[in-house]
């Protein structure tokens, strides 16, 4: 938000009326000179016919200036020609009566010479440097500018954003808002020896909203407010980016007290000297040059440097230490009250009508980044648009919650009968494990409606935001895994198994593995972390490593592992045998209504009314003859999709 400058005209059209200018001179260059020989090429006759003409009698008078012959024919036509060395064209012009006069040759003057030699150089001159003058304006856009910075002054005039459009995260914005504070008045901190932070590092998932945060730094503190991001320091010469950071400091320092935001910093900013080779490359050096220029010899007062990343892990420590960025501010997923507040804040620019909670929408969106909440606002608008409505109901909001999490229906999906009494009981399994196992998070939907790349969904939501995981509950969701399989194995036998359970499969094997090898939940192994998540570049690839155990450990974990795997296996097995009953009553809802929630699903396995209109409540999908190999898909949050057997 930088100082304002005086306001200019359009820039197209500036650089437009240059190079019509450019044109007009070079036009009246050329017809400087081509216009006199144009008008005396027009009368011109050769030498030949100028005597024969006299000879004639035809010839009125002449004028001669050096070895250029003008004059008038007897039909008061005018005539050029040139003279060569002819003792005797006076002589003759006399005999025959033509009245003639002499006339001294014209001498061009000394400055009009000088004019027409100098004004090809000088309009080559004005076209070079009006050429080099716009390349200087774009840095790094041409040769000039190669080691300018690419960094912009933030000026918005419309558009404006403040802490007030920033809502769910409450924590960091007051930890910033002490740094707008401190640039508005540095002398309520300097008065007990405060001094001003050096940097501020915003972490988070992607979506959490840091670059909004960042530019709510700008509309708030009313200072020039320089942006960029990691990757525009970055080229293939070495020495570019370290050239671009001291010329963005020195913007900065002409500006300050400022503030310089790096979005995406881990481009630029990660740890030097990892994998093979030497690290005199282009990205440390250019590190390096940010290390200096951010706390060197040469103190920067009055610049604040604000960066954003979502892989601190893999960032410089020297980076990171007080001095440089004196404060790490952690930008977390929202909970259920920045999840209210969030949508609260997009619903504003919507028509909504009277039946819309952002409270209900709020708890049933556990997980969702603030780009997330956005997004389902702006789907839930387009979905009303498009059925033509004014207001954007509770409808929609579902409606698009389902798009968002589990993705788009697929309508034109071509089923078999089989195949969808298939995914019916499979999903059905999954449901019935969830409603019986102690552990398990509530039953939110279940549906056979293909979406994104899965054939039918069972959803689950915890009643609340959930930071950790007992071990009860992981127990119970390895059940929950295998519920679609087991269901399918009581019905169809174990001949008829397909490969639409192996995501379901996937997903047990991780849960079990980290179970023994990250949280220490195997009493035989103890508490003891066998698995190392940190990665390292090799020859530009990124390579897992892992702690080094002996044959004996591996066969332990080996054990443990199929151990509480099978141990969830038995208990869905258990419990969809002594409630197969309850199991062929909710598939036989699914296949009816496609879409059943929680409580109707609760009322199908007891054989009761799901208390639906019969004629509004079923939706159709395609059905036919083909197949699919969409691999199955498991989707954020706790859906377990069943995919078509690959190579069906």
């Amino acid at each position: 938000m930088g100082d304002e400058k005086e306001p200019q005209g359009n820039p197209w059209m500036k650089s437009l009326l240059i190079w019509v200018g450019i044109l007009l001179a070079l036009v009246a260059f050329v017809s400087m000179f081509d216009s006199s020989s144009r008008r005396t090429d027009a009368n011109a006759i050769p030498y030949s016919e100028f005597l024969n003409r006299v000879e004639e009698g035809s010839v009125k008078d002449v004028e001669i200036a050096g070895d250029v012959v003008t004059g008038k024919l007897s039909n008061d036509q005018t005539f050029r020609t040139i003279a060569p060395a002819d003792p005797q064209l006076v002589e003759r012009l006399a005999a025959k009566g033509v009245s003639f006069r002499a006339k001294a040759e014209e001498q061009a003057s000394f400055w009009m010479i000088l004019l027409y030699q100098s004004l090809p150089f000088l309009l080559i001159l004005g076209i070079a440097f009006f050429v080099m003058r716009q390349m200087q304006k774009n840095a790094g856009s041409g040769a000039m500018g190669f080691g300018k910075s690419r960094a912009k002054m933030l000026t918005e005039k419309h558009g404006r954003v403040t802490f007030d459009d920033v809502a769910g995260i409450d924590e960091a914005r007051e930890e910033l808002q002490e740094i707008v504070d401190f640039l508005k008045d540095p002398t309520k901190f300097a008065r007990l020896g405060g001094k001003i932070p050096k940097g501020a590092l915003l972490v988070g998932s992607p979506g959490t909203g840091k670059t909004l945060l960042a530019r709510a730094i700008a509309g708030e503190a009313n200072v020039p407010f320089f942006t960029i991001s990691g990757s525009d320091f970055v080229e293939m010469f070495v020495g570019v980016g370290a050239s671009r950071v001291r010329d963005m400091f020195e913007q900065a320092k002409k500006n300050a007290p400022c503030i310089v935001f790096i979005d995406e910093i881990d481009a630029v900013g990660r740890h030097r000297g990892a994998g093979l080779g030497n690290g005199n490359d282009e990205r440390e050096q250019t590190l390096n040059q940010l290390l200096v220029e951010m706390d060197g010899f040469e103190a920067n007062e009055g610049i604040i440097i604000v960066a954003a990343t979502n892989r601190p892990d893999v960032l410089d420590p020297a980076l990171l230490r007080p001095g440089r960025f004196d404060r790490q501010v952690v930008v977390p997923r929202p909970d259920i009250e920045g999840r209210q507040k969030i949508l609260e804040v997009h619903m504003k620019k919507t028509p909504l009508a009277p039946d819309v909670d952002a409270r209900t929408i709020a708890r049933g969106t556990p997980g969702f980044s603030g780009a997330d909440l956005a997004n389902l606002v702006n789907e839930a608008a387009l979905l009303a648009a498009r059925k033509g409505k004014r207001l954007v109901a509770m409808k929609e909001f579902e409606e698009a919650k389902d798009k968002v999490m589990m993705g788009a229906e697929r309508k034109s999906m071509v089923m078999t009968e089989d195949e969808k009494k298939a995914t019916a009981y499979h999903e059905a399994g999954h449901a019935l494990v969830s409603l019986h196992v102690d552990g398990c998070d509530p039953l939110h939907k279940v549906t056979i409606i293909p979406r994104g790349r899965a054939l039918g969904v069972t959803w689950n939501l915890p009643e609340r935001d959930r930071y950790s995981m007992s071990m009860k509950q992981m127990k119970a969701r390895l059940a929950l895994c295998f519920g679609g399989r087991i269901a399918e194995q009581l019905i169809y036998g174990k001949d008829a198994l397909n490969t639409g359970a192996s995501n379901d499969i996937q997903q047990a094997t991780d849960m079990a593995r980290s179970m023994v090898m990250e949280y220490g939940m195997s009493e035989r192994l103890g508490w003891l972390r066998y698995r190392d998540n940190q990665d390292e570049v090799f020859l530009g690839h990124s390579v897992a490593r892992s702690q080094t155990v002996s044959e004996e450990t591996a066969r332990l974990i080996d054990q443990e592992v199929r151990r509480f795997v099978e141990e969830g296996e038995t208990t869905a097995r258990q419990v969809l045998t002594e409630n197969l009953d309850e199991l062929h009553r909710l598939a036989e809802a699914l296949l009816e209504y496609e879409t059943l929630n929680g409580e109707e699903s609760k009322r199908a396995i007891k054989g009761e009314s799901i208390g639906r209109d019969e004629s509004g409540g079923h939706r159709h999908v395609q059905i036919g003859a083909g197949g699919s190999s969409i691999p199955k898909s498991k989707r954020p949050g706790g859906g377990w999709g069943d995919a078509a057997p690959q190579g069906a």
